[in-house]
C-alpha cells in the first residue's frame, strides 16, 4: 500500500475526484430554473462537470468513458413479495448496460478515477423497462444537490483553502472522504459493487409499500491493488481486462434490495442505512458479452434512474427529478455532437481492408 498522504494533500486529491466525479448521481438542477439566475439549472450542472480543457465532445459528460455489455438478469421470485414489478418474477430477462468510469474526460487513465459505475438496463417481456445508474460508493458525497454543485466548483476556486472550507460547510462529506481514502483499488470492473444510492418505492399488488435501496454484489473474488500498481498496467487495462475476462466465463453480480427502517432517510443518499436491515437477495445479473461502446448497444441509452417499471417508483429524494433533467441535458449535447464521436459504420462486403 502506497503511504497515507498529508492532510493537506488528502484534501487536494479530493478536490480532484470533486471534478471528475459522478457517482451515477452526477447531475440534478430545479427545473424551469430560468426563473431565477440563483437556482440550479441542468446547464449550469452539466457546465460545472467539464474538465478545464472542456468537455469530451459526442460522449456522456460525465462517466464519459465506458464500455458496452449484454447479458440477463436470472430473478428468483423473491423480489415478488416486495413489488409487482414484472422484472422481480422469476424468469430470465434481457439486460444491457455500461461500465464506467465517474470522470467527463474520455480519455483519462483508468488509475486516474476513483469512482467507477454501472449503468443497466432490464427489459420484460411485457415491454416493460427499468434503468438503473450506480455507482461504487456506498454512499453519496453530499446530501443536497446545490452542495454538490459547489463540489464540483471547488476546483476552479482561486482560494487557497477551497477544499477545506468546503468540508467545514458539509460535515457529511467526510463520509465519502474516508471510502476514498481508504477503500481498496481493483483491476476489473467485475470486483467492484455497484450501488444505487438513490431511495426508492416498491408497491406490492396490494398496494403496500416499502423504501428500498439496492446494490449489485460481485460474485468475482476481490483482489486489491494500489492505484500506483494499476496505473503501471496501462491507461486502458480496465476495458482490456474485462474483455478477456468475460470472453473466458460470464461474470455475475447479485442483486440485494436493502429494506428502510422507520426513520431511515429517504432523501438524503450521503447516509448510509444503518447496519442490520433487512436485505433480500432477488437475482442474479449475468454478463455474457463486452462489446466497444462506439457502436455497442449501450451507447444511445440514457440511464436515466427515474425510467422504471410499475410497481417502483421513486421516492422523496431530490436526486432523483435533478439527474433525470441533466441526464437528457447531457444526451442532448452528445447526441449533437456525433460527428465528434462517429459510428464505425462497417466495410462493405468485398471492399478492401
Amino acid at each position: 500500500m502506497t503511504d497515507r498522504p498529508s492532510s493537506q494533500a488528502t484534501l487536494a486529491g479530493l478536490a480532484l475526484i470533486a471534478a471528475t466525479l459522478a457517482a451515477g448521481a452526477a447531475a440534478f438542477a430545479y427545473v424551469g430554473g430560468w426563473l431565477s439566475p440563483h437556482r440550479l439549472t441542468p446547464t449550469k450542472l452539466v457546465d460545472a462537470l467539464a474538465p478545464p480543457s472542456g468537455p469530451s465532445l459526442g460522449h456522456r459528460r460525465n462517466h464519459a468513458k465506458g464500455i458496452c455489455f449484454t447479458g440477463v438478469f436470472n430473478a428468483n421470485g423473491n423480489g415478488a413479495e416486495l413489488s409487482r414489478a414484472s422484472a422481480f418474477a422469476p424468469g430470465e430477462y434481457p439486460a444491457l448496460g455500461r461500465l464506467n468510469l465517474g470522470t467527463a474526460n474520455a480519455d483519462a487513465a483508468d488509475a486516474t478515477v476513483r469512482v467507477r459505475g454501472m449503468g443497466l438496463q432490464i427489459t420484460t417481456p411485457d415491454g416493460a423497462v427499468w434503468r438503473m445508474a450506480m455507482i461504487d460508493p456506498p454512499m453519496f458525497p453530499v446530501a443536497t444537490p446545490e452542495a454538490f454543485y459547489e463540489l464540483l466548483r471547488v476546483p476552479q476556486s482561486k482560494k487557497p483553502d477551497a477544499m477545506k472550507d468546503f468540508a467545514a460547510a458539509h460535515p457529511e462529506f467526510a463520509t465519502f472522504a474516508a471510502w476514498a481514502g481508504s477503500a481498496p483499488w481493483t483491476a476489473s470492473y467485475a470486483e467492484e459493487p455497484y450501488h444505487g444510492l438513490d431511495a426508492f418505492i416498491l408497491v406490492d399488488r396490494s398496494g403496500a409499500e416499502r423504501v428500498v435501496r439496492w446494490s449489485l454484489l460481485p460474485q468475482a473474488q476481490v483482489v486489491p491493488i494500489t492505484d500506483d500498481a494499476l496505473a503501471k498496467l496501462g491507461p486502458n487495462y480496465l476495458e482490456q481486462e474485462i474483455v478477456q475476462r468475460v470472453a473466458k466465463a460470464p461474470q455475475q453480480w447479485v442483486m440485494a434490495l436493502t429494506l428502510a427502517n422507520a426513520g431511515d432517510s429517504t432523501s438524503n443518499p450521503s447516509v448510509p442505512w444503518p447496519e442490520g436491515r433487512r436485505v433480500v437477495e432477488v437475482g442474479t445479473l449475468v454478463v455474457n458479452k463486452i462489446e466497444a461502446e462506439r457502436d455497442g448497444p449501450c451507447r444511445d441509452i440514457n440511464f436515466d434512474p427515474t425510467i422504471l417499471p410499475d410497481g417502483i417508483r421513486v421516492s422523496d429524494d431530490p436526486f432523483l427529478a435533478a439527474r433525470s433533467s441533466a441526464y437528457a441535458k447531457s444526451y442532448d449535447l452528445r447526441t449533437s455532437e456525433v460527428k465528434y464521436y462517429p459510428y464505425q459504420q462497417p466495410a462493405p462486403a468485398g471492399s478492401r481492408p
